[in-house]
């Protein structure tokens, strides 16, 4: 039995015991290939260096030295981004959104969109309203910028053409938000201003005080500074 209970204790000492693998967070993607008897784990974490720990077998089954790599993430972000946005950029241009036109990408940068607002409801339905899109590398786990490049009379866009739009706020943002409903936000954001989320204050009290005057001031500047509304047929 002595024997026996020091067999045991020795071998438990040549067998270190595994170290756990720590959970991996929203943000991390987890990539599992086998090629030619490689195996590679692959966890990513967005914005830090990507460590790949690959370990082969030899012919007679013995797992051989490990070897650890480093990798750009944001390299690989923004592939992955690219293969994203060009899905999104199909699904948007056969949307039928009779409220987003004319979108524009240049071929050398998938990462910025320029698109047409035509809003449907007054006072802003007399104008057109271009927005700019800018993705980061790491999208769909950090939300685009959304900013208005043709001024408007409106209590939730200031005069730098910031937006506050809920949607693609850090706090609210998910990954499996998509663009087209990025889009459809902004329209009804348009259409029905939060005036207890203004950037411009004064607007948003004439808008909850005086909304005639509001409506009546909106319509002389969408005259004024709004793009031309494109024909049904473009």
């Amino acid at each position: 039995m002595k024997r026996l209970r020091a067999s045991m204790s020795r071998t438990s000492k040549l067998t270190p015991p595994q170290p756990k693998r720590p959970r991996m967070s929203q943000d991390q993607v987890e990539v599992m290939d086998q090629d030619n008897g490689v195996n590679q784990l692959m966890q990513m974490t967005v914005g830090d260096v990507l460590t790949v720990a690959q370990s082969s077998e030899s012919s007679d089954g013995k797992p051989s030295n490990s070897e650890t790599i480093s990798v750009s993430v944001p390299q690989r972000s923004s592939m992955a981004a690219s293969r994203r946005l060009q899905k999104e950029l199909s699904d948007l241009q056969n949307s039928g959104l009779k409220t987003v036109r004319e979108i524009q990408v240049d071929e050398g940068n998938l990462l910025v969109w320029n698109a047409l607002i035509v809003p449907s409801q007054p006072p802003f339905s007399n104008g057109a309203f271009r927005v700019e899109l800018t993705f980061p590398a790491e999208y769909p786990f950090k939300p685009p910028r959304l900013t208005l490049k043709t001024k408007i009379y409106h209590p939730n866009f200031d005069e730098k053409g910031q937006i506050c739009l809920s949607i693609i706020s850090p706090e609210n943002w998910k990954p499996a938000t998509r663009v087209n409903q990025v889009m459809e936000a902004l329209v009804h954001l348009i259409h029905e201003p939060e005036p207890e989320h203004p950037l411009r204050a004064d607007l948003a009290e004439e808008f909850v005080t005086n909304r005639k005057k509001f409506i009546r001031n909106a319509e002389e500047y969408t005259k004024k500074f709004a793009d031309k509304r494109p024909s049904a047929r473009s």
